[in-house]
């Protein structure tokens, strides 16, 4: 979705892959100029508009290690940019490397950046032009900027200072730090309930933050005025998950719906008190959206079946990206199976030809864990498909969007949990006949690619083949390794440190179950990656070698995934080929 500047709304900031490399490219809409703003070997996707649109802010990391310095150019000139804030030298105090942790522009120039590094846990920095940048809030757990009022006097900030890395409270403070008002639903954390900043009101006087709250048991949208304390429970009244965000003028809100794996659009004004209003789009997902100025919305779209188009409400095509367009493929199916704690969803596509089953199929796992797969398109699987494999995405335990209770679920018998419901599928895919049981890969990215090395060592009966991409491998020193917001996450979901709770990294660990697997398995990682560090994916394939484990890992030169399209590729021609290599007799292409 094209972000585009508050205060100048023809200047906007997109993120396109024509190169061949993700980049971040700046569009004036009033005359149709595009310019390409940052040139990377491993490309770059975080950027933010000043609210004049006269500046991009983009963050500049090591090949993909997400550990870097926020950079500013003009909008309408090139070259390589220089540091947005000062930089940290040994006569000038200033600001060093870290991991991103929010960014909020103000009008006047000012810049509230959040920062996270090993040593300091999460700092927050106001800086204004011309000046050292002046520290407002620290803390060892995890916090982030979460926005800005429209006057700069207001800063609301997400904070887990309780511990409770996956349910935030809220802090709004002034530019000095100081506290204005506090809302947190977590009683000090032994309530899970979150909260997530959605935005101050756009308009100049108004200090309303619409935030989003987790009080009737799924993600819904509330009004809150710190600087009077007043509450506004909007009661919307939608089955799913809801998140919202301001339309310009702030007379109405845009609300994104999520239930069931799809999404769609509503408009509902809070002072009129009625019910939200249907902005019509097509059946599938949405997965970003914004009113503009005239009242139109544009919207990001697809379908398992369509690829991506960022479409507007009045009709129109909003962008259309250059070269070759994706394939359309097949049409995702709904199946709901009784799992051990409560009916699963999961998503299912068949190949085209031949049109009978049992297929060979991948089970495709999401990572996160708190995501979920939806009717939306996505290549990997479009891939399998096109090559004669059925597909099964699993919205297990831990998955957003059906309910608080059902993410929430995922606690102390982390993977464990998980596995038990991909489990629960895959009984029905073998027995509905969409399933070859000797042709079963367990498959996966980042968590999914955890999910899958514990699944290949604690069922090993059950897979006939595993693809791990950038997983969780050795629990223990995957949390060592790790960047500090996911060491607060690890210590939530398993309720301690390796040395607090050693039963719990134990139980949940790949590297616990490997002697077990039998499947033969691919992994491939990141030499950069700060989420699932290289290191314990070492540990795990020595215990492979160890004991002649059929196996084949590919290193690659970057982070956590590749934004060079060529590298995407390479990869998923490489698990196409382990697959061809290790299952018989070959599945054949029936497709692109």
């Amino acid at each position: 979705m094209p972000d585009w500047a508050e205060d100048a709304p023809d200047r906007a900031l997109f993120v396109s892959n024509a190169t061949g490399t993700y980049e971040l490219y700046a569009w004036d809409r009033a005359t149709g100029q595009q310019r390409q703003v940052t040139d990377r070997p491993n490309g770059t996707t975080d950027g933010a508009l000043t609210p004049d649109g006269e500046s991009v802010w983009w963050f500049s990391d090591t090949d993909g290690d997400e550990f870097g310095v926020w950079m500013r150019q003009p909008f309408h000139v090139g070259g390589d940019g220089e540091p947005a804030a000062p930089v940290d030298e040994p006569a000038t105090p200033g600001l060093g490397p870290a991991y991103p942790a929010g960014l909020a522009i103000g009008r006047d120039g000012t810049a509230v950046v959040g920062r996270s590094t090993d040593e300091d846990g999460t700092t927050i920095h106001v800086v204004r032009p011309g000046t050292e940048p002046v520290e407002i809030y620290r803390h060892r757990e995890s916090a982030c900027v979460g926005d800005l009022s429209h006057d700069g006097t207001l800063i609301a900030l997400e904070h887990t200072e309780h511990g409770d890395a996956m349910h935030s409270a809220l802090r709004v403070v002034r530019p000095d730090g100081t506290t204005v008002a506090e809302l947190d639903d977590t009683e000090g954390g032994t309530k899970e309930l979150g909260l997530s900043v959605l935005g101050f009101a756009p308009v100049a006087g108004d200090t309303r933050l619409l935030v989003g709250h987790q009080r009737r048991g799924r993600w819904e949208p509330m009004i809150w005025d710190p600087t009077t304390g007043e509450e506004t429970d909007l009661g919307v009244d939608l089955p799913g998950d809801v998140v919202a965000e301001w339309y310009p003028d702030a007379s109405a809100l845009l609300i994104v719906h999520a239930f069931e794996a799809r999404s769609d659009l509503w408009r509902y004004e809070p002072e009129a008190g009625g019910t939200p209003v249907r902005v019509e789009t097509p059946a599938g997902s949405v997965s970003g959206a914004t009113a503009r100025p005239d009242g139109t919305v544009e919207y990001l779209w697809s379908s398992a079946a369509q690829p991506p188009v960022i479409r507007s409400t009045s009709g129109a095509v909003v962008l259309d990206p250059p070269g070759a367009k994706a394939p359309a493929s097949v049409p995702v199916e709904d199946v709901w199976v009784d799992g051990p704690g409560g009916r699963v969803h999961a998503l299912v596509q068949r190949p085209a030809a031949p049109a009978e089953g049992p297929f060979p199929t991948v089970f495709e796992i999401h990572g996160g864990p708190t995501w979920h797969d939806s009717d939306a398109f996505a290549s990997g699987p479009a891939a399998w498909v096109d090559h004669g494999y059925a597909v099964v995405r699993v919205n297990y335990r831990g998955s957003t969007g059906y309910g608080r209770a059902w993410t929430d679920a995922l606690k102390h018998r982390v993977g464990l949990i998980e596995l038990e419901d991909i489990a629960a599928v895959r009984e029905w895919a073998v027995k509905s006949g969409l399933a070859d049981p000797e042709k079963l890969v367990l498959a996966g990215g980042s968590w999914g690619g955890y999910l899958t090395l514990l699944g290949l060592g604690t069922q090993p009966e059950h897979w006939a083949l595993g693809l791990a991409a950038v997983p969780v491998a050795d629990y223990v020193t995957a949390y060592h390794d790790e960047m500090e917001d996911l060491k607060a996450l690890d210590r939530t979901l398993l309720g301690g440190t390796p040395e607090e709770v050693p039963e719990r990294f134990e139980a949940s660990s790949p590297l616990t179950y490997v002697d077990a697997v039998r499947a033969p398995v691919h992994i491939s990682a990141g030499v950069n990656d700060p989420r699932c560090p290289i290191r314990q994916v070492e540990n795990y394939v020595d215990r492979l070698k160890d004991r002649d484990a059929v196996h084949e890992v590919y290193r690659y030169d970057a982070g956590h995934g590749s934004l060079v399209v060529e590298e995407r590729i390479k990869q998923v021609r490489l698990e196409l080929d382990f697959a061809r290599r290790h299952l018989s007799p070959e599945p054949g292409p029936t497709g692109a």
